[in-house]
């Protein structure tokens, strides 16, 4: 048996399930520590399918903890950002299209040093050590708890990022962390390192939400090892998970898309998540989602992780619903997880999407005499609208003319209409609800390759197939099963403006979780 959880801004939705038959589903409101609302969602599934805490073999999470903290610009760590590059990149120094609040709130302190290298890994400079530890002198003299080191195509050559940590450790201390860029972002230099300051910022926050999440699992008597999901569907253990916690930022939407695939059967579709404070619209390509092939915009700040490519507006069961007949408009804004007291069919005061829903019958909660004087032509528009403006963004994620069917999850999904004009009918799988925490626990482990390389006349098959056992090796290495390791993705894209037959290669691998490693790690 697996668990399956996902923390939503508004319901903490969560699974228990032995293969692929769900035996428990449930919601519970997310709570203001989130933690809270997972115990709330545990002991929901204890009630309604009573099990031993042992039988369950592994826990998958997804959380919201992270991207809300960034967001909030809450609880980031001192942060310095140590570049390596000069004499080139100087005229655009780490964090320059930042905003200025969050600069602010990590206190981010840029530095800049030799090192680097081009694309083929020969050196723009050689390392300067006694550089690097004048700049790690002057980060512990500003309090700074948290280093991101980007090294100009480090993705290609690692060599001087590894060595810069060493040194900046052994002047810093092995209690502030470091992040490295190439074990984070893509070829891009700016974004790379951007998701990677992002990443140094979160690391004293994730040690402690890493600890919160186990001791919740903990507290029902669960020994099984706990995962987190991951931007691309995949999961990460606890540990990476405390390296890494901008890797839990798309979560949400990604585990959405992977249980809708589960769900409906099929691989390639839209996927309409109606949550309670958002709607998200990603497409699954071979069962995944649809990565992002350009920069990913986080909280203001350009990225080049694994993202899915999703669109989201603001619309869901806790949206407003304000005016009437065509003038009628539902979100951006919403109530959030506080629907349960602030909606009308719960005794609150403010008109939602959640009551136009129980107007219509659609959905049986709360009291619907609260609701039974709305005007039915009011409630009609407000469901047309919401309709309209879900049919937009799906229409805006398709590549083609070709039809793509579409699939709604989310609780939310009652608000949809049946069909799309010139999309076709809209599929409603079972347990639709709470797909997001499906996809969690059915999420693989994965392992990926991005990095240019310089393919030799004749030797570009060599060059691909050094790729793909690299991705697959990783994916192993990650914990999973070598017998379920499949290509799921491949790029490869020349590079002209660059000499020596530069070809930028991506492949992702991805296997089932393999359990034997899992009880062996963790006994």
């Amino acid at each position: 048996m697996r668990i399956g959880i996902d923390v939503g801004g508004t319901n903490t939705d969560a699974v228990l399930m032995d293969g692929d038959q769900v035996l428990a589903a449930v919601k519970a409101p997310t709570t203001a520590d989130v933690t809270t609302g997972i115990v709330m969602a545990l002991n929901g599934l204890q009630g309604q399918h009573p099990f031993p805490p042992a039988d369950v073999r592994a826990v998958m999470i997804g959380t919201t903890h992270f991207i809300n903290a960034l967001v909030e610009a809450r609880g980031l760590a001192p942060t310095a950002a140590l570049r390596l590059g000069l004499p080139a990149t100087a005229s655009l120094p780490p964090m320059v299209d930042w905003p200025d609040r969050l600069v602010a709130a990590i206190s981010g302190r840029g530095y800049l040093a030799h090192g680097g290298h081009e694309f083929d890994g020969r050196p723009i400079s050689p390392l300067d050590e006694d550089e690097l530890r004048r700049h790690a002198a002057d980060m512990a003299a500003h309090g700074v708890r948290s280093v991101a080191i980007s090294s100009v195509f480090s993705p290609v050559n690692t060599e001087f990022e590894q060595r810069a940590a060493e040194v900046l450790g052994e002047e810093l201390g092995p209690d502030v962390p470091v992040s490295l860029s190439h074990e984070i972002g893509r070829v891009g230099l700016l974004e790379r390192e951007n998701a990677t300051i992002i990443n140094a910022a979160l690391r004293e926050l994730a040690a402690g939400i890493v600890d919160g999440l186990s001791a919740s699992i903990a507290g029902h008597g669960i020994t099984a090892p706990l995962y987190l999901s991951q931007n691309d569907g995949t999961l990460m253990d606890v540990e990476f998970s405390r390296r890494y916690p901008v890797a839990t930022f798309a979560s949400g939407p990604t585990n959405s898309m992977r249980g809708a695939a589960v769900l409906s059967g099929l691989d390639t579709c839209a996927v309409v998540d109606v949550g309670g404070t958002t709607t998200d619209v990603g497409v699954l390509t071979g069962g995944f989602p649809r990565e992002a092939t350009v920069e990913v915009s986080v909280a203001g700040i350009r990225t080049n992780f694994r993202m899915p490519d999703v669109l989201s507006i603001g619309l869901g069961g806790g949206s407003l619903v304000r005016g009437r007949g065509t003038d009628v408009t539902v979100g951006p804004d919403s109530v959030g997880y506080r629907l349960t007291e602030q909606a009308l069919v719960f005794g609150g005061d403010v008109l939602t999407a959640t009551d136009v829903a129980v107007a219509t019958g659609r959905v049986a909660i709360g009291d619907p005499s609260r609701v039974a004087g709305l005007a039915p032509s009011d409630v009609a528009a407000a469901l047309e609208r919401i309709g309209a403006d879900v049919a937009d963004v799906v229409d805006r994620m398709r590549i083609s003319a070709d039809p793509l069917p579409v699939v709604a999850v989310g609780g939310g999904s009652v608000l949809l209409p049946d069909s799309f004009p010139g999309l076709g009918p809209v599929h409603r799988p079972e347990h639709f609800a709470v797909a997001n925490a499906i996809g969690a626990a059915i999420a693989q482990v994965g392992g990926e390759v991005d990095r240019v390389f310089a393919i030799e006349p004749g030797r570009r098959d060599a060059a691909v197939d050094e790729a793909r056992q690299e991705a697959v090796d990783r994916a192993v290495v990650a914990g999973a099963d070598p017998a379920t390791v499949a290509i799921v993705d491949f790029d490869e894209v020349p590079i002209p403006y660059l000499p020596g037959n530069a070809t930028r290669i991506r492949c992702k691998a991805v296997g089932d979780l393999r359990i034997e490693h899992v009880a062996g790690r963790h006994a």
